[in-house]
């Protein structure tokens, strides 16, 4: 047996190898016998696969967003590529395999940046803010290790969201060296907290796969639900009412216009610059994401989150990308 990628699938071959369940449905036979249809995947593509003769079990185990070990054959069916699957079971930890290479997932492991994080809490001075951000974070718990900052736009991969909270971490602690009277205790804290309900707002599994909006997130959304967190945190720690005012009021403008759940636009500095920070980081996430899929010298297809514009790769400036992509 050999460990195959979807990219090396050939006819006539068996395998023994992980894939992701992107999609699931429990079918009947033509001779009246339930099978499973399933669609699977890595990072190099998917294939179709019929699990035949399933079990009401195997129906509760295998479904949409699950790691699986297949022993299969592939065939050819209808001129395209299909797995026979023999035996399927559930990955575990004992299998050593690597989430990031099944799924999109974020450049940099989620320990570094989750300490990364904790470090510029670990530089906000005032108490309160503190107390604020360290409630809201230990409530999270291990859940935000995984987790995705979006279901289908930027930063919609595993450990997204706290790829999206380092960068923006980083890039406000170089600005606030220029815009010298900007409260890094207040931008910290904004950055840190102004997607932390998303936690709430999505159900994703620890592959870092979004499978839908709760109730909770399609009724109220991330900035409401995010207002109330810091609510109930100030409320907890004994925080100033006019620091919870600012962190509430951070969380509300930081999407800038109504029409992106925003009902009051930014009215303080560290406020606006939250606002850029999050654009800006959303923007370099979906350019650079369309640059790496189209080849130098050419430009991409229309990008639906940047006002369908087409994103240039230069051959130019390939080479030096590259080198920073690896400091």
């Amino acid at each position: 047996m050999d460990f195959k990628q979807i990219n090396e699938l050939k006819a006539g071959i068996r395998i023994d190898s992980f894939y992701v369940i992107k999609s699931a449905s429990s079918r009947m036979s033509s001779n009246n016998k339930k099978f499973l249809d399933l669609n699977v995947g890595d990072k190099t593509g998917e294939i179709s696969a019929k699990l035949w003769d399933a079990s009401s079990e195997d129906e509760e185990l295998y479904k949409e967003n699950k790691l699986v070990k297949v022993r299969a054959s592939v065939v050819e069916w209808q001129n395209n590529l299909q797995l026979k699957i023999d035996k399927i079971r559930l990955a575990i930890d004992e299998d050593g395999v690597d989430v990031k290479d099944f799924v999109p997932s974020a450049p940099y492991e989620a320990e570094d940046m989750y300490i990364t994080m904790l470090d510029y809490i670990g530089k906000i001075k005032n108490k309160d803010i503190k107390d604020i951000v360290n409630y809201i974070i230990d409530k999270a718990g291990d859940k935000i290790m995984n987790f995705p900052a979006a279901k289908k736009n930027h930063h919609s991969i595993r450990s997204g969201l706290l790829y999206h909270v380092t960068t923006m971490l980083k890039a406000g602690d170089a600005l606030s060296k220029v815009y010298t009277f900007i409260n890094t205790d207040l931008l910290y804290a904004g950055v840190i907290l102004h997607d932390m309900a998303k936690l709430e707002e999505m159900d994703a599994s620890e592959l870092g796969i979004v499978s839908e909006y709760t109730i909770e997130g399609q009724l109220l959304g991330h900035i409401v639900m995010g207002t109330e967190k810091i609510k109930e945190a100030a409320d907890k720690v004994g925080a100033d009412k006019e620091i919870s005012m600012m962190l509430q009021h951070m969380i509300l403008s930081h999407h800038y216009e109504p029409e992106y759940g925003s009902p009051k636009k930014p009215m303080f500095p560290e406020a606006e610059m939250l606002h850029y920070l999050d654009d800006m980081d959303a923007t370099m996430f979906d350019m650079k994401k369309a640059v790496d899929s189209t080849n130098p010298g050419e430009v991409s297809d229309p990008v639906w989150s940047l006002e369908k514009r087409r994103i240039y790769n230069s051959k130019f400036y390939k080479e030096s990308r590259s080198e920073q992509d690896n400091i």
